[in-house]
């Protein structure tokens, strides 16, 4: 359990972070992921995300303001499948995580 709570301070606590060398606490993968889905979701709301893959460049900080952005950068209008390439990016301009998703559009 110990181990666990441990894993966990790096998303949860900026001590705990520091104690594992980080500048602070993260946002979780996953999390990342999550929020490029949502992204997606608002742009085409009854879009199927049909595949997502992500490239975790380095870490989305906590507290810091980060920028959520998608290029649709192919559509084949017979199958109505998009292709979109996704950045997570902060306020410095480093790309943070980056990916590209395949939305299966109505």
């Amino acid at each position: 359990k110990r181990q666990a709570q441990m894993m966990a301070a790096r998303f949860t606590d900026h001590e705990g972070a520091k104690k594992e060398g980080l500048p602070g606490a993260m946002v979780p993968g996953v999390m990342s992921q999550a929020i490029l889905a949502a992204m997606i979701h608002r742009w085409a709301p009854d879009g199927e995300i049909v595949k997502i893959d992500t490239i975790f460049r380095a870490p989305v900080m906590v507290d810091q303001r980060h920028h959520v952005n998608g290029v649709v950068t192919d559509l084949d209008e017979e199958t109505r499948n998009a292709e979109v390439d996704l950045t997570v990016t902060n306020d410095a301009g480093e790309t943070r995580v980056l990916g590209t998703a395949t939305v299966k559009l109505p």
